[in-house]
């Protein structure tokens, strides 16, 4: 056995040893890439990019349409020691621009014809841009590569990026080492084998791809990616997972959600099915007894936890009767896996098992890319000791340990929230509203509505009335879909407490009894 130092030789083992055995399934289409179709494209791409001069030490984003070349692309950044990043081609320009500024990528691969994002890329001079089919053309003149052991385990594979508090994205960065270590322990924690067949249902630029793409890829099983628009007609989604004989199951609560309340999910359903794996935010009590009751006698289902921060999952618990003897609280996230140390940053002396979690061990990342202020804040030396350089990663979470040692979610220690799966800043949705023309000042809150689900609550003080749907469109011409607030309240001014801040506790107690100003 070769020793694996970095994604690239890691992928070239797994590529020849199932060589034949299919890598993507597209069921709508009928189309099987195989893994040496995958690793034949990859290495295409890779030759492309070393002609142009794209190596090792150099930043490129993807506008990925989950295309084989576009698997193919991410491939050849990890063989050449490239970092990638994903970026959302339905965000507004302005939170692009924002990424692409941290960033500074040497190139743009696009897969979208007629992208206006591109345009704006090049009108602002921010990089190259590369049609992803130029790189998938067969080269007239071999093109030699550079020798893969020259990519180190702390090489950075990717950044993810998440809300940031200040308006800028952060960019979350993973090295190779992180994603080996990450790769081993879900192969081992779930099973896997060559015979899995992965769902793909997850944007490609949000952090729970990452257990897809990795752990399916890599460890020689066939991966069924699903476009956007595919996973939000509910009874296609099913349709396709069905025919594709689906083993693994993976994707935010709220989709599940989805599926059983438009009766688009039913119990004859997934009839390959062993594990329904969710995470991301909490799965409403009652819906996930639907399901339990559903499917629970021929597959096992999976509350797994993580932070993009740190690979993407540090904790997994299988769910089970005895989960629903209290129907209130959210399931246990369980124990942290044997790859994480870490433990209970206390806000009370008097509490012993309630806090903050801090995570260390080989998942935890390298910090946020060109960002060293918030690095500085959220990877920081083991508060428990200070005998050797053992930096962890702040979670921001609360946590309860109980008497079992089972960690449970208890909210967060800052404006961050967790809505329709996605981690959000709710300081972010100010910034943007606070670049509005004629606002004064404004706020944003998470009004939770009960059953995990919950509505974002823009409040604006401005002179004179708007229109609040209108302010609604403009910022979500600033954040992400998912990021816009259901509602902006108009107000003359926002109510204040006692220290002359924002009081949000009255804004919220507004809103949950459905005031209007």
């Amino acid at each position: 056995m070769p020793f694996i130092s970095n994604l690239g030789i890691a992928f070239q083992e797994i590529a020849a040893a199932h060589a034949e055995s299919p890598a993507l399934i597209y069921p709508e289409s009928g189309e099987r890439i195989s893994y040496s179709g995958l690793a034949s494209l990859a290495e295409t791409a890779a030759r492309h990019l070393t002609r142009l001069g794209y190596g090792k030490g150099t930043v490129i984003a993807l506008f990925h349409d989950k295309s084989p070349g576009a698997f193919g692309a991410m491939l050849a950044c990890l063989r050449l020691g490239i970092t990638y990043t994903n970026l959302d081609p339905e965000s507004p320009w302005e939170r692009l621009r924002k990424i692409i500024t941290n960033c500074s990528p040497s190139a743009v691969i696009n897969a979208f014809p007629g992208l206006p994002h591109c345009d704006s890329i090049k009108t602002a001079s921010l990089c190259d841009v590369i049609d992803l089919k130029s790189l998938l053309v067969p080269l007239l003149e071999p093109v030699a590569l550079p020798d893969i052991r020259e990519v180190c385990g702390g090489t950075p594979s990717y950044i993810m990026f998440t809300s940031g508090s200040t308006g800028q994205p952060k960019g979350a960065v993973m090295s190779h080492a992180n994603l080996l270590w990450f790769i081993a322990w879900g192969r081992e924690r779930f099973g896997i084998s060559p015979e899995d067949v992965f769902t793909n249902v997850n944007p490609i630029y949000f952090d729970n791809s990452v257990f897809d793409f990795y752990t399916a890829i890599f460890s020689g099983a066939a991966l069924v990616p699903l476009t956007p628009a595919q996973a939000r007609d509910s009874k296609l989604t099913v349709r396709l997972v069905n025919e594709s004989r689906c083993t693994i199951w993976f994707s935010v609560p709220s989709l599940l959600v989805y599926l059983l309340t438009t009766r688009a999910l039913g119990d004859t359903d997934l009839p390959t099915i062993r594990k329904i794996i969710f995470g991301g935010e909490g799965f409403p009590k009652a819906k996930l007894k639907t399901l339990f009751d559903m499917f629970g006698d021929r597959a096992e289902l999976e509350n797994v936890y993580g932070p993009t921060e740190c690979t993407c999952i540090c904790s997994a618990k299988k769910v089970n009767s005895e989960d629903f003897s209290d129907m209130q609280n959210l399931t246990p996230l369980g124990n942290l896996s044997q790859n994480f140390g870490g433990g209970i940053l206390l806000l009370d002396e008097a509490d012993p098992d309630f806090g903050e979690l801090f995570l260390s061990g080989p998942h935890v990342g390298l910090g946020y890319f060109n960002d060293p202020d918030r690095t500085r804040q959220s990877f920081v030396q083991d508060p428990t000791h200070n005998l050797y350089s053992d930096i962890c990663y702040r979670t921001g979470d609360l946590v309860r340990r109980d008497a079992r040692g089972w960690l449970h979610f208890k909210g967060r220690a800052d404006f961050q929230i967790k809505h329709m799966g996605y981690r959000i800043e709710l300081e972010e949705i100010e910034s943007a509203l606070n670049t509005l023309p004629d606002v004064k000042e404004c706020a944003v809150i998470y009004r939770k509505m009960g059953e995990g689900l919950g509505q974002i609550i823009g409040f604006a003080a401005m002179d004179h009335a708007r229109c609040s749907d209108a302010l609604v469109q403009e910022v979500a011409a600033i954040v992400s879909p998912y990021m816009v607030p259901r509602k902006i309240h108009v107000m003359p001014a926002l109510p204040k407490n006692a220290n002359g801040k924002i009081d949000r506790p009255a804004l919220a107690g507004f809103a949950e009894a459905g005031k209007e100003f």
